[in-house]
């Protein structure tokens, strides 16, 4: 197989969910190349998209909560002759090109927004080719079945129904489960992952982390949280690219034995390993991870829309809870750090949270569907 997966730069989960797919084809000897959609558009709207997710997730949240509630009241925004849709499928002949120079037999998409430009590219410029869509949120989100792929690998066969409603034929959908790295699905030795980091292997390691971006209430949260904690208790908090957060953070906490500042960290499966709690935004990659770890979660609902459904899965599931305000999140996150008990409840409702591994599960389906 010569497979493409088409990703979208609005937020890490996406690329986070091809770069997993990409490493089980590669370790099974076939070639895979992962691309962003939207550059075949344009690679200013791509830039754009990037800047404008980051900054609505960052300052504007309710900015992204209410476009996403739009989008679902509103499906004929995505309709063949709507402005939206023709202005995300305008790079068909750039992506046609892009695959043919490539021979790609195989093409799988991490976002709608990719499915649409395939979808598009398929009818302006035909040809064979085995697709496939990958959602990374619990939910079918808006425009999902307008792509009109081969396959739908969906996260949980719980929610079969709603890809069904939503127009995507039940002979198409494979419950795969969301692709996260062979890594995730390893549970390292906690107290040696704990003495990497320089932590005590018999203190309480909470671990807070907010997207890839750095978004939601971090610093109000690490404030209420140094206050309440005991001295056999540790902090770490993970800022990503924000950089802004993590030098003001320093500057005010920087001398606090017991919490620790990161940038950017790209071991977040050691940081995992580490953790006896997970204080994070319901992003469906991230909380994937935590799950396919059996860690327990306490959810930031600092962004809602898609994630909103995240919340909610994990939640039912009783492998995680939720709060609004940053003084109920940090209550929250205490009495469980105070519980080993609760966590371990947590952590044995998560074992049914992730089927298999999910890259996997796709790599064979699409091998026996090969051209």
């Amino acid at each position: 197989m010569r497979v493409l997966i088409l990703t979208c730069n609005t937020g890490g989960g996406h690329n986070a969910c091809a770069k997993a797919i990409q490493e089980v084809f590669v370790e099974n000897s076939h070639s895979c190349e992962t691309s962003d959609a939207i550059s075949f558009v344009s690679e200013k709207l791509s830039k754009f998209m990037d800047w404008g997710h980051t900054t609505m997730y960052r300052h504007i949240p309710k900015l992204f909560r209410f476009g996403y509630g739009f989008a679902e009241k509103h499906p004929a925004m995505l309709d063949d002759d709507a402005a939206v849709y023709k202005l995300l499928t305008d790079g068909t002949k750039q992506l046609n090109g892009f695959i043919k120079a490539g021979e790609f037999d195989t093409v799988i998409c991490t976002h709608v927004f990719s499915g649409l430009l395939l979808r598009q590219m398929l009818k302006e410029y035909p040809m064979k080719l085995k697709t496939a869509f990958v959602g990374t949120d619990y939910t079918c989100s808006p425009g999902t079945a307008r792509s009109e792929l081969d396959y739908y690998f969906i996260p949980a066969e719980s929610l079969k129904e709603e890809f069904i409603e939503q127009g995507v034929p039940v002979k198409k959908i494979v419950a795969s489960g969301i692709p996260v790295r062979n890594e995730f699905y390893a549970q390292g030795d906690k107290a040696k992952a704990k003495r990497k980091l320089g932590i005590d292997p018999h203190h309480t390691h909470l671990l807070m982390m907010c997207g890839s971006m750095g978004c939601g209430p971090l610093e109000k949260l690490t404030k209420l949280l140094s206050g309440s904690m005991t001295n056999t208790m540790e902090l770490s908090i993970v800022c990503g690219t924000n950089e802004k957060l993590k030098e003001e953070l320093i500057e005010k906490f920087g001398a606090t034995p017991n919490i620790h500042i990161y940038g950017f960290v790209r071991d977040i499966s050691t940081m995992m390993d580490s953790a006896d709690l997970y204080l994070t935004k319901p992003g469906g990659l991230s909380t994937t991870e935590a799950a396919a770890k059996g860690l327990p979660m306490v959810f930031i609902d600092a962004v809602a829309g898609c994630e909103e459904y995240n919340l909610n899965y994990f939640v039912s599931l009783g492998g995680a809870v939720a709060a609004d305000e940053p003084e109920k999140l940090a209550q929250l996150a205490i009495r469980l750090m105070e519980s080993q008990d609760k966590r371990y409840a947590m952590a044995n409702a998560l074992d049914t949270a992730i089927p298999v591994n999910a890259a996997l599960r796709i790599y064979d389906v699409m091998k026996e569907a090969a051209p």
